[in-house]
């Protein structure tokens, strides 16, 4: 029987030949992430075990994103606390603020991830990096520290689903209005601790920033990880941002999944995700009321790339942000934030009445940079609607793509981004 793409990573990475679902391997680990909020505690553990050392400081990569610039003095301990252990032992890839971002964006952006490899980091998006063909998945504080001190974790080897998407997408129809009907469909428990492999031609004809934002979201619908197998796109966007070998990895076409999908969508609609939960998902046609936002906010690991920022920017030209309606926009990366700028794209979020942030993960987990009061609602194109998640347990965050997030800002109300804005 042959091997599903993230079946064939474990097993190389735990020296077997081959693995099914429910084995329990001890794999090693060609990478850790790790951000300001989850590696305190992490360093803490390593203390506590008279720990000093790390199994390989050149395969950490340390990116604070959540609380830059720090917002209180907790958060500047916080960090601080970090760099000083970086120093200690001798991680030298640390991305400072001035030449930072998201860390889902930013791992990628800067060639850290390659096909074929193993990558942890203790933030639940980390299935983001799926999207080059690799096994990616998020980890806790003390999964951190033993894969800080190792370089090694156990895994019970996912089944696995495949998600085949076919069709042609409609105008202003993106990956994200995919996702959401992917985890409309199964639920926020529908792949827990599973993979979500995507493949079709629509997955094809994605581009790799738009398939990070399906892989992103494999979380929300309860995935262990997402997955896309490699291809030239792939091949092209590594080019000049990584150097050293890999491995391009496909599943064998006698592969058992646990269960295969198909998703024409062709008929595919905006979709909005209503609170409280991600697959609270209604197509815009399904919404017959007009919903105020008072706040819209586009960034985050999901839909903060420059392709985002491109498509949002064409609804905010010759307009403005509707009165009453606040809109805050935060590239996903410094690097990002220099290419909108380049393009002009920032002045017309400006002109329009937005405004630009640094990045940062603030706004979105309600930690800063955009909280939002009580009774409020936002429409974001983040990955979570949780309660509170946003600032307020009495608040409503409504999940979106950039197009359906400018547009509603633009109206004032959820809006159709197939439809004129500003009229």
């Amino acid at each position: 029987m042959g091997q599903t793409i993230t079946e064939k990573i474990l097993a190389r990475h735990a020296g077997k030949d081959s693995v099914k679902p429910g084995d329990l391997v001890n794999a090693k680990l060609d990478l850790i992430m790790c951000h300001d909020v989850t590696t305190t505690p992490a360093i803490d553990m390593l203390k506590a075990h008279g720990i000093t050392k790390v199994f390989d400081p050149e395969k950490i990569v340390i990116m604070p994103d959540h609380f830059v610039p720090n917002k209180d003095i907790k958060s500047a301990e916080m960090i601080r606390k970090i760099r000083l252990w970086a120093d200690e032992v001798g991680i030298e890839t640390f991305y400072e603020l001035g030449n930072h971002g998201v860390c889902h964006a930013l791992l990628p952006e800067q060639g850290h991830v390659k096909p074929g490899m193993t990558l942890v980091g203790a933030d639940s998006h980390t299935c983001t990096h799926g999207a080059l063909g690799a096994f990616s998945t998020g980890i806790g504080s003390t999964d951190l520290a033993a894969a800080l001190a190792t370089g090694e974790l156990w895994f019970k080897v996912p089944p696995t689903i495949l998600f085949n998407v076919t069709g042609t997408l409609k105008d202003g129809v993106y990956a994200k209005d995919i996702i959401l009907e992917i985890i409309r469909r199964i639920g926020v428990d529908g792949a827990r601790y599973k993979a979500m492999e995507f493949k079709g031609n629509v997955i094809d004809a994605l581009s790799i920033e738009a398939r990070m934002t399906i892989t992103n979201m494999a979380i929300e619908a309860g995935g262990k990880s997402g997955i896309i197998a490699a291809d030239t796109k792939t091949l092209a966007y590594l080019k000049d941002r990584t150097e050293g070998e890999y491995e391009i990895l496909q599943s064998d076409d006698d592969a058992e999944y646990e269960q295969i999908i198909d998703i024409d969508v062709s008929d595919l609609e905006p979709m909005v995700a209503f609170p409280h939960l991600p697959d609270n998902g209604k197509a815009v046609s399904e919404i017959k009321e007009k919903i105020k936002i008072d706040q819209a906010y586009i960034g985050s690991c999901t839909n903060g790339r420059i392709e985002d920022l491109r498509v949002a920017a064409e609804y905010f030209k010759g307009h403005k942000v509707a009165k009453g309606t606040r809109c805050i926009v935060i590239p996903a990366t410094t690097d990002i934030w220099k290419q909108a700028n380049k393009e002009g794209l920032l002045d017309i979020f400006m002109e329009a009445g937005a405004t630009v942030s640094s990045p940062t993960c603030g706004a979105c987990l309600g930690g800063h940079m955009g909280i939002i009061a009580g009774g409020e609602k936002c429409i974001s194109t983040t990955n979570r609607n949780f309660v509170g998640r946003m600032g307020s347990p009495d608040s409503e965050v409504y999940l979106a793509s950039p197009a359906t997030v400018a547009a509603s800002a633009v109206n004032g109300y959820i809006s159709d981004p197939r439809k004129a804005v500003g009229e």
